[in-house]
């Protein structure tokens, strides 16, 4: 596993194991947060630990936000409102969040009723995470459960005006709304008198004066006369090249077209074996990507999960949802899930995610769409040859505090006011892509 998915065990399985110390469950924060439950702690929050509360903003988000609210409210874990009042001391705390294993086998007897109350999942050890680290994530905490200051009174008279503008305001439609209907309007009486010329045309076209008989001649019926006018058009050779040479245009336009999208899978959104919704654990519980796709920093591969970082979270949590079961059948067969690849380059082309995602900083969402909507996955993109090309010609390269660029940006700017594109580099060449 990766530092992040251990850091992220670690700190996770801590705050889990902390919190429910203190008899603190799902169904107690239900209560509270109704007004039925245990009141919260009169006291106020222990004082920080000296920690950067935006750097330990950052890495809650990044690591922790997808188990856990900074409210009594339970998420995938417990809700971390005043997590330091649960613990014997900070020090304890430190040391816990390092070395777990090491704490318990100390014969600390916190720590050891914790182990044996969650069937002694042993938590991953972090040793490079400092102090500081830790109590700026604490600190977040506990100024996201400090109270907000109050919205300052309205002064007398001015709420009541305000309140009567604002529902004035609302009562009626927008302008955007009347402006629709009367488009719609003109739209619907443009067609009326459209409809009401066609008839007119026909009643004409079917009256004997419009053919120059008068009332005593008999009238050829409509549709034998349209019949006779058909068989003139289709003898007709000019009309009849005419028809041949577009029919030629379109088959042979479909035909380029079909040949062009041969292996481009756009669209494609394959059934997998687990039914897995990146809509609910990537939207909802925002988990980040790289918790899971542990390789898209590192490798050219983002990987495909492992069972066991499922379980970091399905050890616990819906053990018994026959999606979850299957997973567990993989494990205890110790057989590989078959998921279905769903973008997939040829061999022919290369392609580095730790090059566009560590270096390039370039986001997820940018190939694969808004993975985090996704019920189902899909490819969004085309992943042709000319779509990566158009995106090197138009992607600027960040150079910001990346002494690898000074040189190259030193050159360009010598000979171009534009921003340094991916394309100035050498992303256009050949070789960087077919090998």
């Amino acid at each position: 596993m990766s530092r992040l998915g251990k850091f992220c065990g670690a700190f996770a399985l801590a705050t889990t194991l902390l919190v429910n110390g203190g008899q603190v469950n799902a169904q107690d924060s239900s209560a509270a947060q109704g007004g039925g439950g245990p009141a919260v702690a009169a006291a106020a929050p222990a004082a920080g630990g000296g920690g950067d509360v935006a750097k330990g903003k950052e890495l809650f988000t990044n690591n922790c936000q997808q188990c856990h609210n900074t409210s009594e409210v339970a998420l995938v874990g417990p809700g971390l409102k005043g997590v330091r009042q649960r613990t014997p001391s900070a020090d304890w705390l430190h040391k816990w969040i390092r070395n777990s294993s090491a704490v318990v086998a100390s014969g600390d007897a916190y720590a050891v009723k914790i182990y044996n109350q969650y069937n002694k999942v042993q938590m991953s050890s972090f040793p490079n995470l400092t102090d500081k680290d830790i109590d700026g994530i604490l600190d977040y905490i506990d100024s996201e459960s400090a109270p907000k200051a109050a919205v300052a009174a309205t002064p007398a008279g001015g709420a009541a005006s305000g309140g009567t503008t604002t529902a004035a305001a609302s009562s009626g439609p927008s302008e955007l709304f009347t402006l629709v209907l009367v488009a719609l309007l003109v739209v619907m009486l443009l067609v009326l008198g459209v409809l009401f010329v066609i008839v007119n045309i026909l009643s004409k076209a079917v009256s004997p004066q419009a053919v120059g008989l008068d009332s005593t001649t008999p009238t050829v019926p409509l549709v034998q006369r349209l019949r006779e006018g058909l068989t003139n058009t289709v003898s007709n050779s000019t009309v009849r090249s005419v028809a041949i040479w577009l029919f030629l245009f379109v088959a042979t336009k479909m035909s380029i077209d079909g040949l062009y999208s041969i292996g481009i899978q756009q669209g494609y959104a394959p059934k997998q074996p687990i039914a897995y919704s990146h809509k609910l654990h990537a939207g909802q519980y925002k988990i980040d990507c790289n918790y899971c796709h542990t390789g898209v920093n590192k490798g050219k591969s983002a990987t495909i999960p492992a069972a066991n970082i499922c379980m970091n979270c399905h050890g616990v949590i819906k053990k018994e949802s026959p999606e979850i079961q299957k997973i567990y059948a993989a494990i205890e067969n110790n057989q590989p899930i078959e998921w279905i690849r769903v973008h997939n380059l040829p061999d022919l082309a290369y392609f580095n995610h730790a090059q566009h995602v560590n270096v390039g900083n370039v986001q997820c969402q940018s190939c694969h769409g808004e993975i985090q909507k996704m019920e189902v996955v899909e490819q969004r993109s085309s992943l042709t040859m000319g779509w990566c090309i158009d995106c090197h010609r138009k992607t600027e390269v960040n150079t910001k505090d990346n002494a690898y660029y000074d040189k190259l940006v030193a050159l360009h700017r010598k000979e171009s006011r534009e921003p340094l594109k991916v394309a100035n580099i050498g992303g256009l060449e050949c070789s960087k892509c077919h090998y």
